[in-house]
């Protein structure tokens, strides 16, 4: 009833676990960005099919998997390698997609992140993603961060699945998010250029929680101080406290993560 995608680059760590999850599926694709290590070989002993193609943009490689491969099902569960899917979640999808009326076109799951073996369930910052679409109802934007539009109604989905974003380690993350803040700090300027207007109204009350947290992110960029505030969020507000030594170091994280995006987005105007 539900076909299933993982995006890979180097995932010979996590893919083994993904895959095992989703090893109900009869449909399991790997779309990999030419991995040097043994990810492929992992993904074609299980079964799945791999198809490969040169990594040019988050959502321009994902738009390339929905275009590009020919799904056996109607519905799509899209993954990373270091997502589980658990078996009580199963369920939940497969009674989905089975009653889903026509126009409902996507679901809104929540994810589960954790650090050290400990659910960050108060520090976590967004606990929900689209991740099953109705295939050709669909579409990426955003090139960092980015954005599952769906052309039709996205309905919550019961259940969680889990994540495991420190899975090679904290520096690893590090480095990711070195890179991801380059990318936000070009494209705050670039949609500040472009003139993009963000609606306060938009962020506190639009029904898609993906466009409500677009909005949040414009108007928080344009705010001072902003590794500070969002430290103080996280621990104070969210009770990432609650979540013990992982929550605080997670708040911490992503506060660096913030300061890296405000340097650079300084750096970038003074050098024009």
């Amino acid at each position: 009833m539900v076909s299933v995608l993982i995006l890979t680059k180097n995932e010979e760590n996590d893919l083994p676990g993904c895959l095992q999850t989703v090893s109900w599926c009869d449909d399991i694709h790997v779309f990999d960005s030419y991995s040097n290590d043994s990810t492929v070989q992992i993904a074609t002993l299980a079964g799945a099919r791999v198809t490969q193609r040169e990594f040019d943009g988050y959502a321009t490689q994902r738009n390339a998997a929905l275009d590009t491969i020919d799904y056996k099902h109607e519905w799509l569960l899209i993954l990373d390698a270091d997502e589980r899917i658990p078996e009580t979640l199963v369920k939940n999808i497969e009674e989905a997609v089975r009653v889903a009326q026509s126009g409902v076109n996507g679901y809104r799951i929540q994810r589960r992140d954790f650090l050290w073996g400990t659910w960050l369930k108060h520090a976590q910052i967004s606990p929900y993603y689209i991740r099953l679409i109705r295939i050709g109802k669909a579409r990426y934007t955003r090139e960092i961060n980015e954005v599952l539009e769906v052309d039709g109604v996205v309905k919550p989905l019961p259940g969680y699945f889990d994540h495991y974003p420190f899975s090679k380690g904290i520096a690893h993350w590090l480095t990711k998010h070195n890179t991801y803040s380059t990318m936000e700090a070009k494209r705050w300027i670039e949609e500040n250029a472009g003139g993009e207007k963000f609606s306060l109204k938009k962020a506190l009350f639009s029904r898609d929680f993906t466009y409500r947290r677009y909005h949040q992110k414009g108007l928080f960029y344009k705010i001072p101080a902003r590794p500070l505030i969002k430290w103080m969020y996280m621990v104070i507000w969210r009770r990432a406290f609650l979540d013990g030594k992982a929550g605080f170091t997670y708040a911490a994280l992503q506060s660096i993560y913030e300061f890296f995006i405000v340097i650079k987005t300084r750096e970038m105007l003074n050098n024009k």
